[in-house]
């Protein structure tokens, strides 16, 4: 059952604890990126055999394995899949940055250019579900940044196969290429490249333990995301929301894994009861009822607070993942709202819209990462080059300037790169 607390009459910590960390996997990690490293496809193919139980004759996914798959779903899912993808599309495209040149001064032009990173590798998992919207979320800004080769793994099942639903979205978003490769090797293989599959410039998307901790190792050789911890929701209600509603966004959590955290922080403890009445209703009803109940068990709690505006400030304390703001008015508090991945704001915006159709990134900070970091975007799959240039005249008018800074840092050699260009005239 869900842990109910009135805050201020708990120690601080029990409100603001987040799950227990799972087992170090730090050195399993490393051994198989090192294997990867060293044996390449070999070693890929004896990871999918050993952690899959495919028995694969090729990593890449074939045209033909892509159009069987698309033919083969639902073509009222794919006709959805296409509708969200348009909205992930017209969010995205309004993140678009330019580039930008300034020329004010005589003699002197600055500027900035905006790129985008060549080929970005997109993890997607395929665990206990399968998540096409993953695949939305992950490489639609990738295409609208403009890269230049999508690169997209994925476990596949015993058979050898790549759930449909993950390869036909990969064809409306646009993938380039996909390989069958799941877990840590997966990310091993896109940061060194083996000989099938393709060295990337930045890998993105969530999955396991193993999958955060092979993107926390191999951060440097590229780029990544983030390191994303168990999937988060925290909930701030007032006591006219219905507890129905409120029990089934937290399950709408609880259901991803054992180390999902459901938080409600509401203003009345009827309504708290409630809640939790409704969650012990429901969570049997659940197909995946061990993974919510170990979920709600664990991690979840109700805190009460004495008004909405004390909610707020424990919600921006825990900075959570999801954010909703369960009630009438939730444009009155979205300007106190300082840390949160994404916010979903009334009593009709349940956190599933965000993560499937109405738009903005699903692929959010977690683990209080929301207090400096940001949702997955355009920005991420571009970087920014500056560019200088000075005719002689407008460094003349400088140069000492310059130097001066330089010998207070005591960087003697800075300071005459820029007077050297004048010693000829005195």
């Amino acid at each position: 059952m869900i842990k109910i607390m009135k805050y201020g009459e708990v120690d601080n910590k029990d409100i603001f604890a987040r799950g227990t960390a799972a087992t170090s996997v730090e050195d399993i990690v490393s051994g198989i990126i090192e294997n990867v490293k060293a044996n390449g496809d070999k070693a890929l193919f004896e990871y999918c055999e050993k952690f899959d139980k495919a028995k694969l004759s090729s990593l890449e996914v074939s045209a033909e394995e892509i159009e069987e798959a698309f033919n083969a779903v639902e073509p009222k899912f794919v006709e959805i899949i296409e509708k969200a993808a348009v909205n992930v599309r017209e969010f995205h495209s309004r993140q678009v940055r330019n580039s930008f040149i300034l020329n004010e001064k005589d003699g002197v032009v600055i500027g900035q250019k905006v790129l985008p990173i060549e080929k970005v590798g997109l993890y997607v998992p395929g665990g206990t579900a399968a998540y096409p919207s993953t695949v939305l979320m992950d490489s639609i800004p990738a295409k609208i940044a403009g890269c230049r080769e999508i690169v997209m793994v994925t476990p596949p099942n015993a058979e050898g196969k790549v759930n449909p639903v993950i390869l036909a979205a990969a064809k409306i978003a646009g993938v380039d290429r996909i390989f069958k490769l799941g877990g840590a090797q997966a990310v091993a293989a896109l940061a060194y490249g083996t000989e099938s599959v393709p060295k990337v410039d930045k890998i993105v998307g969530p999955g396991n333990a193993f999958v955060a901790e092979a993107k926390k190792q191999v951060f440097g050789m590229v780029s990544i995301d983030m390191i994303a911890g168990p999937s988060e929701i925290l909930v701030v209600a007032d006591k006219t929301c219905n507890p129905k509603f409120v029990a089934a966004d937290l399950l709408s959590q609880a259901e991803h894994d054992k180390m999902a955290s459901a938080v409600l922080v509401c203003d009345d403890m009827d309504f708290a009861n409630a809640v939790s009445a409704e969650l012990e209703r429901q969570i049997p009803l659940l197909p995946r009822e061990e993974i919510a109940r170990t979920s709600i068990d664990n991690n979840g709690k109700i805190i009460v607070a004495d008004d909405l505006l004390k909610a707020i400030d424990i919600a921006n304390e825990i900075a959570p993942e999801h954010l909703e703001l369960c009630m009438d008015n939730p444009f009155d508090y979205l300007d106190k709202i300082k840390h949160a991945g994404s916010i979903f704001m009334g009593k009709y915006c349940p956190e599933a819209l965000g993560d499937y159709f109405a738009g903005p990134n699903h692929t959010l900070p977690t683990s209080g990462t929301a207090r400096f970091s940001s949702p997955l975007s355009v920005d991420d799959f571009v970087k920014k080059t500056q560019y200088t240039y000075y005719t002689r005249e407008a460094l003349s008018a400088v140069a000492e300037d310059v130097a001066f800074f330089a010998e207070k840092e005591g960087l003697s050699a800075h300071a005459r790169s820029a007077t050297i260009r004048f010693e000829e005239d005195k």
